[in-house]
């Protein structure tokens, strides 16, 4: 499938750039503390926003489709948890490590899922994978910022007050920019149209800018030299998650465009603004950047063998 090569190849040379940039000081150090700001509370939340706006969702039945993914996150998020006494027994994890392998495992690349997608499946993939983004982002958004919040090394072995994951919750605004994006499509509201265009505008820097971000973040010995938790986080986002997925997909009995949409979700690397949160929240942002990079090089190649799988014994497209 030379689409999915073209689709993900791009990501990953932007990634590259960032680290060139970063490595070789032509945009200082401090400056990328501001673009991951930006990123983080002004980029993301527009695009987030108005990707969910535009979705047509109500073109698509629900049923399930939506059952797939909602048991698939959760069963997915059980799975991670329990491995944190495994993994602290065995190799000594902190918790600001084991936050980073929850992240990586649960978290999905919706830009990268949404470019393929689009390349292979036209305009009713994506209204496929705009459904699948409203269902999968708020519920991935407030666990990952729970489990952040838990697992903080910033607080210690016995973990943070329950008003400070409240609030970590209520202010992060990459949910408030899904919660916006959903309200205004589901109450038909129409958006004054300078607005929006605005919100498309910075909207359309989020991915660019944040993989920049992510690559200046790079440490290259640390992604040529996996640690086991890499190895965790690598393992069960892509072949642990596809597999759950695909079970929950034929469980529910999903065929043809929607369980290869639902495996496409499923087997892209993790999201890119994970690496702010990690680092914005006491989690392990090196460990985040080497394991997301060394995903986003393997996943070049087993895309296309999860959907080739998909098309070949479970009837996707």
């Amino acid at each position: 499938m030379l689409v999915v090569f073209e689709s993900i190849f791009p990501i990953f040379a932007i990634i590259l750039l960032g680290f060139g940039l970063r490595k070789s000081n032509f945009v200082p150090k401090e400056h990328w503390r501001v673009l991951e700001e930006l990123c983080f509370w002004i980029f993301f939340p527009c695009i987030l926003a108005t990707t969910l706006i535009k979705a047509d969702l109500s073109a698509i039945e629900l049923g399930p489709y939506v059952f797939s993914a909602l048991a698939m996150m959760v069963s997915l998020g059980i799975l991670t948890l329990l491995l944190w006494p495994l993994l602290r027994q065995l190799w000594g994890t902190s918790r600001g490590q084991f936050s980073t392998v929850y992240q990586t495992v649960t978290r999905w690349h919706g830009f990268i899922a949404l470019a393929i997608v689009l390349k292979l499946y036209g305009s009713e993939g994506g209204a496929l994978i705009a459904l699948a983004m409203a269902i999968m982002v708020p519920f991935l958004q407030i666990t990952n910022i729970l489990v952040l919040a838990t697992f903080s090394d910033d607080e210690g072995q016995s973990g943070p007050s329950l008003p400070k994951v409240v609030k970590t919750i209520v202010v992060n605004p990459l949910l408030w920019g899904v919660l916006t994006g959903l309200v205004l499509n589901l109450l038909d509201v129409a958006v004054w149209e300078p607005a929006m265009t605005m919100a498309d505008l910075l909207g359309r820097a989020a991915l660019s800018m944040s993989l920049l971000a992510l690559g200046a973040g790079l440490s290259l010995k640390a992604a040529l030299r996996p640690s086991r938790e890499l190895l965790v986080g690598l393992i069960g986002k892509l072949m642990l998650t596809p597999a759950v997925m695909a079970g929950w997909a034929l469980w529910f009995g999903i065929s043809g465009l929607s369980f290869s949409v639902l495996m496409v979700c499923a087997s892209v690397p993790t999201a890119m603004n994970g690496y702010l949160l990690a680092k914005k929240m006491g989690g392990d942002a090196d460990l985040y950047a080497a394991t997301s990079t060394v995903q986003t090089v393997v996943s070049f190649f087993s895309i296309p063998l999860v959907l080739w799988l998909a098309k070949t014994y479970a009837n996707g497209l």
